[in-house]
């Protein structure tokens, strides 16, 4: 994720406010466990993990911005700065946390990193680590651990709480398994990665370059063969499904948005950050797979959820 001068400035600006002292840490008045997601899909699994003991915010959770141009404001570094508790993907999407957490440190606050616990180095290519089935349960079960550790008197309702979001993916899986059985290696086209990990989880075929995808995702101009590569996807009718970042698009994604509408080819969006109209992680990732399925078996396209 590229961050531009101004937006490098404007966090040194807000880690510079808070490194003199502009914002405290501690518990909420109500004894509640102060929490931070940076992306509201980590929100989500913290408020169900946490429940009444647990206040939580959420960095970024607009659906209709680009995370990727996101500014840190200082209301959000002083959020950081006072939580017992925060969870935030890493792999770069998410930076500006890091810096944040530095200029304010505190020996009571617990950071969480998906990628930490996932085990991924700094060079895994795609950072959008929520789409992969296997990263939630994993990254429920420390939250889980971390509440345990801020709040051990509330340990039996944590615990049962968490057997509550493992029991509610389930459904999840079972929709993974019944497409993939269903959908044996139906051919998509993307414009970022976001959403890969779950194509791969289903068992779809990626047809675009990996070197297109990381162009768009990154801002940079892809190469002219792969562009050529991905038009011929659409031309040539070797796609079933156009997957497409609804947070993100220019030029580059609306023309292949006309090419898929040309061919026939049905268009999903995907979002970087959960719809905030009433879902939790688990019903946007089931949304998310439905419009995919709603695509191949009757054309339908969902450019929004």
């Amino acid at each position: 994720m590229i961050i531009t001068t101004t937006k490098t400035l404007a966090l040194a600006a807000v880690v510079a406010l808070l490194a003199t002292g502009c914002a405290a840490t501690g518990a909420s008045s109500d004894g509640r466990i102060q929490a931070v997601g940076a992306e509201n899909q980590y929100t989500s699994v913290i408020s169900q993990l946490g429940g009444k003991y647990v206040e939580v915010t959420s960095v970024m959770s607009n659906p209709n911005t680009d995370p990727h141009t996101f500014e840190a404001s200082a209301s959000v570094a002083s959020d950081i700065a006072s939580a017992q508790l925060v969870v935030q993907n890493g792999l770069g999407y998410d930076s500006f946390m890091d810096k944040i957490e530095a200029a304010t440190p505190s020996a009571s606050r617990v950071v969480i990193s998906a990628q930490a616990v996932r085990g991924l180095p700094d060079s895994a290519p795609n950072p959008h680590l929520w789409y992969d089935p296997k990263t939630m349960p994993s990254v429920a079960a420390k939250i889980e651990a971390s509440l345990v550790k801020l709040q051990p008197s509330h340990k039996a309702y944590f615990a049962a709480k968490l057997a509550e979001f493992d029991h509610s993916l389930r459904a999840f899986d079972a929709q993974i398994a019944a497409f993939k059985s269903a959908h044996p290696g139906v051919t998509v086209a993307t414009t970022e990665p976001v959403a890969d990990y779950l194509l791969t989880a289903i068992g779809a075929k990626n047809l675009t370059p990996w070197a297109l995808q990381a162009a768009i995702m990154n801002d940079t101009d892809p190469a002219p063969q792969d562009v050529a590569t991905q038009e011929a996807l659409f031309n040539n009718h070797s796609v079933t499904v156009f997957i497409y970042n609804t947070q993100v698009t220019d030029s580059i994604t609306n023309t292949y948005l006309k090419l898929a509408k040309h061919n026939g080819v049905p268009v999903v969006g995907v979002y970087e950050t959960m719809p905030t109209d009433g879902f939790t992680y688990q019903t946007w990732m089931k949304a998310e797979l439905a419009a995919i399925g709603d695509a191949i078996t009757s054309g339908k396209s969902t450019t929004t959820l």
